[in-house]
């Protein structure tokens, strides 16, 4: 089981921790974010150096200038444990058990976050890889001898929120399995506010709780839209889409 953490301790990337206790009031419907998370959260992107300003190519294939590279603070485990301690504490009941039997998440960062979440509830941790169809499209499947039972309750979480895409990829996935999701976490909403995904298949919303909310508009590419466009900043895809600028 992970000990809390003490008052006045601090993580080696900025800061005292937040004690969750102190962090979350407790209710029927489950635990409620104070102010305190999403500053702590912010705080962790800042210090790592994963918030970043500049012209960014964004996976969504809009344009912004601010990026979240996700990793830059993931790559800290001291970090890691203590958001997923946050995510842990959505899915938990008035008695502090979980009420999820499953956590689940997409690759590449939904497995760390999945892993880290789940241990931190005592229930498993799966992940949904991406695979190719034969007519060149992918989707996300549960591989590698995963399985859900029937009724089993899921717990999504992935790390960044842009535009709803990885979330809605995770469910014909999740949606071919006999389990129910109950809920989706994320770790810093940037999408304006989401608070709930519908399935295209089924029509079923699920909804969705976030860390920390980003305001930062995306444009769509181009000078006619997007200011770094019109006054010929350089273009960076940082991640898995190019090479990160320095």
């Amino acid at each position: 089981m992970v000990q809390r953490q003490s008052v006045g301790a601090h993580s080696p990337i900025g800061g005292p921790l937040v004690p969750r206790a102190v962090a979350y009031s407790l209710g029927v419907s489950g635990r409620h974010l104070s102010r305190h998370v999403p500053a702590r959260v912010e705080e962790l992107f800042r210090s790592s150096g994963a918030l970043r300003d500049g012209h960014f190519l964004l996976k969504s294939g809009r344009h912004g200038d601010r990026y979240l590279e996700k990793f830059q603070v993931l790559q800290h485990p001291e970090a890691v444990v203590e958001i997923c301690g946050h995510l842990a504490d959505l899915v938990r009941g008035d008695d502090g058990q979980p009420t999820v039997d499953v956590v689940v998440g997409p690759t590449t960062g939904g497995v760390l976050l999945a892993f880290e979440v789940a241990r931190q509830l005592g229930l498993r941790g799966i992940f949904a890889e991406e695979v190719k169809d034969a007519d060149g499209g992918t989707r996300r499947e549960f591989r590698r001898g995963f399985t859900i039972a029937p009724g089993e309750r899921l717990y999504l979480v992935d790390d960044i929120l842009t535009t709803g895409g990885s979330l809605l990829a995770m469910l014909p996935a999740i949606e071919a399995t006999p389990g129910e999701l109950v809920l989706a976490g994320i770790i810093v909403d940037r999408s304006g506010g989401t608070t709930q995904v519908r399935s295209e298949a089924t029509g079923r919303i699920t909804p969705v709780r976030s860390l920390w909310t980003l305001d930062v508009p995306t444009y769509e590419p181009g000078p006619a839209t997007c200011p770094a466009c019109a006054s010929g900043e350089p273009l960076v895809a940082p991640g898995s889409t190019g090479t990160s600028a320095p």
